[in-house]
């Protein structure tokens, strides 16, 4: 029996029929937003296929994906990656150790080709499986079976709703191609970039560049159909139905129906007008996470080493807030949110600690098997040369001199010489930390609240702005 806030109890039956309801209530009212004609379904598509954005589709599919004449939930992803034989034996145990998964599999007569892959007899490849129900970055969480287009130009060229999950590394590429497939078209779809990677711009003047902005400049799409959904979240963990928060940030045209269609009673999504801001943010705690998982690794979890490192990393990125917005207050709950979920069980600190082990090295790169793209790496690179620029030089807090911002930043410097430079082992963090000339992190924060270090160019926001979306 369930139970609502005010202790009444229903039967699971009368909460599916109601939700089923509810669930289609909410599509008819996207709809009709949308203008669609009866018999012309919404068409979702998710474009990109990692943890997060095959997560995500998911939902979409097990939400809307009953209802086949009002909504078609797919996804693309390139074909041809191989499942190596590792991971295919692992898959063959996960099926077998879920009754409801193998008893789907044998239903679609799908399960003999894992037993042939498991003996090395045939090759799987990661659009064969995703379709039914496995991302290759998360194995050990299978989803619902999903509508997989390996063809970029079939996947897009009639999509209302784009879902970006790809990396800020590929988003770029990926959309100026997708951009040939919509040039014919009269309206835009709306996209929703899952992204949390950003990248740097040097001239004419350093700034930082989010997915929405890339994916803007390559498809001409208005802003106000551009969103950014972030919060703090573990991709695997929202699919078990764990509770969880998001923001899905942009116009408010966009931002309050699309929040209310994605809200689940798990997943519960607020609306919010500050896309770039939170876009970046979302992108800086990423590089912390790297960190922090060095220290966890080096330390064997001491609690007081993460803990003089977070007093750290968190200065600071509230230091880097106050020269990137206007308003740094109102983003301390969400980004400190997103930190600590990333610092607990991200891919991020995952890979930092790997690295402090020595079970990773820096000459695998940054895209690693079974976890996808660890975009703190890129991030680091993009925030320190940013930070590095003589145009963004700020007073010394206590000489008279001026200083690029980024040394402020120790942590993030060591992070640079680490992961870019490779000019230290991940050792040298430890070191950093236990420099006596290290200022105390209550310092920093001092300098950034007492000192106007705000640059809107930073953002490219020097331009007017509607709801915190650059014109």
């Amino acid at each position: 029996m369930g139970a609502t806030a005010e202790g009444v109890k229903y039967s699971p039956d009368w909460l599916v029929k109601h939700s089923n309801v509810t669930v289609e209530e909410k599509l008819d009212e996207l709809r009709r937003l949308m203008g669609k004609a009866e018999g012309d379904p919404v068409r979702i598509v998710g474009v990109g296929a990692g943890a997060w954005g095959s997560v995500f589709v998911a939902m979409l599919q097990d939400s809307y994906g009953h209802l086949r004449e009002k909504a078609v939930v797919r996804i693309w992803r390139r074909s041809g990656r191989p499942v190596d034989r590792a991971t295919a034996e692992h898959l063959f145990e996960v099926i077998n150790s879920r009754e409801d998964v193998l008893r789907r599999l044998i239903r679609r007569c799908a399960y003999l080709k894992y037993v042939e892959a498991r003996l090395g007899d045939r090759i799987l490849f990661a659009d064969e499986i995703l379709r039914d129900g496995f991302c290759l970055n998360m194995i050990d969480t299978p989803l619902c079976p999903l509508k997989v287009v390996t063809n970029l130009q079939e996947a897009v060229w009639d999509a209302d709703i784009v879902v970006n999950g790809l990396p800020s590394t590929e988003t770029s590429v990926v959309f100026e191609e997708i951009s040939r497939y919509w040039r014919d078209r009269k309206t835009m779809p709306i996209i929703i970039s899952l992204s949390k990677g950003v990248e740097a711009e040097l001239v004419p003047e350093p700034r930082i560049v989010t997915p929405t902005q890339m994916i803007q400049r390559a498809t001409g799409a208005p802003v106000e159909n551009i969103l950014y959904l972030g919060g703090p979240n573990i991709a695997s963990e929202i699919y078990n139905n764990e509770y969880a928060n998001a923001r899905l940030c942009g116009a408010e045209k966009w931002t309050k129906p699309m929040a209310k269609f994605l809200r689940q009673p798990h997943f519960i999504v607020w609306d919010n007008g500050d896309l770039v801001t939170h876009e970046v943010m979302g992108g800086l705690k990423n590089v912390y996470a790297i960190g922090a998982g060095m220290v966890a690794g080096l330390t064997n979890e001491s609690a007081t080493s993460k803990s003089v490192y977070f007093a750290h990393c968190t200065s600071e990125m509230i230091f880097i807030t106050h020269l990137l917005a206007e308003e740094p207050e109102k983003l301390a709950g969400p980004l400190l949110a997103d930190t600590y979920v990333t610092l607990l069980k991200g891919r991020n600190a995952w890979y930092g600690q790997k690295l402090a082990k020595g079970e990773l090295n820096l000459e695998m790169g940054d895209s690693i098997k079974g976890r996808g793209m660890i975009q703190g790496v890129s991030a680091v690179k993009a925030f320190y040369e940013l930070l590095s620029q003589a145009s963004l030089s700020v007073k010394h807090p206590e000489e008279d001199r001026r200083i690029v911002p980024v040394q402020l930043c120790p942590i993030l410097r060591i992070l640079y010489s680490i992961l870019i430079k490779r000019e230290f082992p991940p050792q040298a963090i430890l070191e950093a930390l236990r420099d006596e000339t290290m200022d105390d992190p209550r310092e920093r924060i001092e300098i950034a609240q007492t000192h106007a270090f705000y640059k809107p160019f930073l953002l490219g926001q020097q331009h007017s702005s509607v709801n915190g979306t650059i014109l």
